[in-house]
């Protein structure tokens, strides 16, 4: 990737109160804000990380965004999964480059992302969405993000709870209302050792998920959420901040035995 901006890029403009706009650059336009205006071509040609100056006189920082930051900002059908959430089920479900991994629901593309760039370019990421105005905004948000379809991703249309036909996948993440109807008709896609992660918002649901994984014989079920709040410091004054992404989820991990035969 070059270290200057090109028409195309995308771009995100930081104020001096930390509020941030991503835009996607284009010859000849501006960017509109409370601040005033700042022209694209200003920034086109620049280094990551110029500093700009709107017609107001106030100064913006512009840097390319992470994918935490897209995230936050990609358009929505369904509600994403944070990024701090996206970051603990790759870590905890274990997502390593090369694995084959399916993923229900879709949703607006979040988690996709974030597995698709976990498994790598040698790694299959098979992600079903059973509504197709959620899958089309899957579509679009990752095809935003990469410029097309990354040949590790197939977006499906589809139902899990009834079949997946492809053996032998090294993890599974469910993203749905109701996980344990998956179970364990689509876990016997899953590979001896493999990792079953779902991710639900509530209580009764987190108790269901688990009673269900350990009904379906997974082993070594662990259930957390993530808390993340950030501090204010500035000289001597150190603080936590007012506000913080408290509780979006609960994240819950399970392992595939391998079934044991009875010797006679």
């Amino acid at each position: 990737m070059s270290a200057s901006f090109a028409a195309g890029d995308r771009a995100l403009f930081i104020d001096s109160r930390g509020r941030r706009y991503l835009i996607t650059l284009a010859a000849g336009r501006q960017f509109h804000s409370h601040l005033g205006t700042v022209a694209h071509d200003d920034l086109i040609g620049a280094s990551d990380g110029s500093e700009l100056k709107a017609s107001s006189g106030a100064r913006l920082r512009a840097f390319r965004p992470t994918l935490a930051d897209f995230v936050l900002k990609m358009q929505r059908g369904a509600q994403v999964i944070y990024p701090k959430d996206v970051a603990l089920i790759v870590t905890y479900a274990d997502i390593f480059p090369g694995a084959k991994v399916l993923e229900a629901g879709s949703g607006s593309g979040s988690l996709t992302l974030g597995l698709a760039r976990a498994v790598g370019p040698s790694g299959l990421i098979v992600s079903y969405e059973l509504r197709e105005d959620h899958l089309e905004r899957a579509v679009a948000n990752v095809t935003s993000w990469h410029g097309a379809i990354p040949p590790q991703v197939e977006l499906r249309l589809g139902d899990v709870f009834e079949s997946v036909p492809e053996p032998d996948f090294d993890r599974i993440v469910l993203d749905l209302p109701e996980p344990w109807r998956a179970m364990p008709q689509t876990t016997t896609t899953l590979s001896a050792g493999g990792i079953l992660c779902c991710y639900v918002p509530t209580v009764p649901q987190v108790q269901r998920t688990v009673e269900a994984a350990r009904e379906a014989g997974f082993v070594l079920v662990n259930t957390f959420e993530a808390l993340v709040r950030t501090w204010n410091v500035d000289g001597t004054s150190v603080r936590p901040d007012h506000r913080m992404v408290a509780h979006t989820g609960f994240i819950t991990t399970a392992r595939k035995p391998t079934l044991q035969k009875t010797s006679r």
